[in-house]
């Protein structure tokens, strides 16, 4: 009888450690983004459907525990993306956040993560403040950043000889990010930059602010924008005859996402970078097909980011043993990233995750073949070439 005790009370104490290697007997993942705003398109809920994908096709659990996800929107604003991220930390047992469109969400949140110790993984912003000088030990940048997008369609541009830039920039941490860099780029390659004008995020008229930049006389109007504020600049852009008298609009951050929006007949001749597009091999496309039956829409390359970054999360969780924040984070940066959203990726020091970004032509409704086929790939832009050195970014964590 005292065998049989000592038996159960051994099989306990077994089942009772290895419990203890995931925190509160589950894996609780944040996705939390804009659903209901100006980028509901760009990430939203197809994010967290993305996000759902991923745990599916992990296996559904982690180190013998349950994978859950859950959600909210941010409304863009920081204020509240920081009260439901701190809830969410202090009370619900989530692990990590997500995701985090809007970049002055993205960096409160991240700072946020860093009190608490725990991990944030960003695909919706942009800034490349997140692994500069704001970086985090617990912090990383998928899917894209400013300095990507500027060495892409900023850099293609001024090849093709559109040397002088008038920029109309969202009027927060992102817009502002994505026209410097856009800037240098334009600058390093010979070209000048005749001015810019401020819009507040989720512009309705743009009429003042496309006058301004018609009247500069410069060859490119660049968008430091995104989402909806996109699609209305170029809409009105296309009533106001901008690209008509000779100027080219540059959407410096534009997705499969708004191009559907906009549709082809108008978005068509875009230059535009991602960093992910559906119909580029098997293994997207055999993605994309699987997304487009559960949201009704392809992926773009935030959606596809986050399926990535909440893959190599648990495969970071499985190979440390454990969800403890420290030993998860430096597996992260051990772990090479080699999925269907990044064949070759790597992590650098500062969180940044470096893949290869694509340069786009958005194809004209008579070369489209059918809903979805949007895009010619013009090039691919090394993950090493688009993305700045991580000695050079200011984050304190890179020796």
């Amino acid at each position: 009888m005292n065998k049989l005790l000592g038996g159960v009370a051994a099989a306990a104490l077994m089942t009772t450690a290895a419990q203890a290697e995931i925190s509160d007997g589950k894996v609780k993942i944040g996705i939390l983004n804009d659903q209901s705003g100006v980028y509901a398109d760009f990430g939203g809920t197809g994010s967290v459907e993305a996000a759902r994908m991923a745990v599916e096709d992990f296996g559904g659990t982690v180190l013998d525990m349950p994978i859950e996800i859950v959600s909210a929107d941010h409304q863009n604003k920081a204020d509240i993306a920081s009260n439901i991220a701190r809830q969410w930390y202090d009370t619900e047992q989530v692990d990590a956040v997500m995701e985090l469109t809007t970049s002055s969400v993205a960096l409160a949140v991240q700072a946020l993560s860093q009190e608490k110790k725990k991990i944030n993984l960003v695909t919706g912003a942009a800034t490349t403040d997140l692994t500069g000088e704001q970086c985090s030990p617990y912090g990383f940048h998928w899917a894209y950043d400013t300095h990507a997008l500027a060495v892409g369609t900023g850099g293609a541009l001024v090849e093709q000889g559109g040397d002088s830039w008038f920029f109309l920039t969202a009027d927060y941490a992102f817009g502002y990010s994505l026209e410097e860099n856009t800037a240098n780029i334009v600058k390093e390659r010979g070209g000048s930059v005749a001015g810019a004008v401020k819009h507040p995020l989720a512009t309705n008229d743009f009429s003042s602010f496309l006058l301004q930049a018609q009247s500069s006389g410069a060859k490119v109007i660049g968008l430091a924008n995104a989402g909806m504020d996109t699609q209305n600049a170029i809409k009105q852009a296309a009533e106001f005859g901008i690209t008509q008298g000779g100027q080219k609009m540059a959407a410096l951050l534009f997705t499969l996402a708004e191009v559907h929006g906009l549709g082809l007949q108008t978005a068509q001749g875009l230059t535009l970078t991602e960093s992910f597009y559906w119909d580029r091999t098997d293994e997207s496309r055999e993605f994309g097909n699987r997304y487009k039956e559960r949201t009704g829409a392809m992926p773009n390359m935030i959606q596809a980011g986050t399926y990535s970054g909440v893959l190599h999360y648990l495969k970071a969780i499985e190979a440390a043993g454990t969800d403890e924040t420290e030993a998860v984070a430096a597996k992260m940066h051990e772990l090479p990233v080699s999925d269907l959203f990044a064949e070759n990726g790597k992590v650098a020091p500062n969180g940044r995750m470096i893949s290869d970004v694509y340069l786009m032509q958005v194809k004209t409704p008579e070369d489209s073949t059918g809903e979805w086929d949007y895009y010619d790939v013009l090039a691919t832009i090394p993950g090493d070439d688009a993305y700045m050195d991580p000695a050079a970014s200011g984050c304190p964590l890179v020796e």
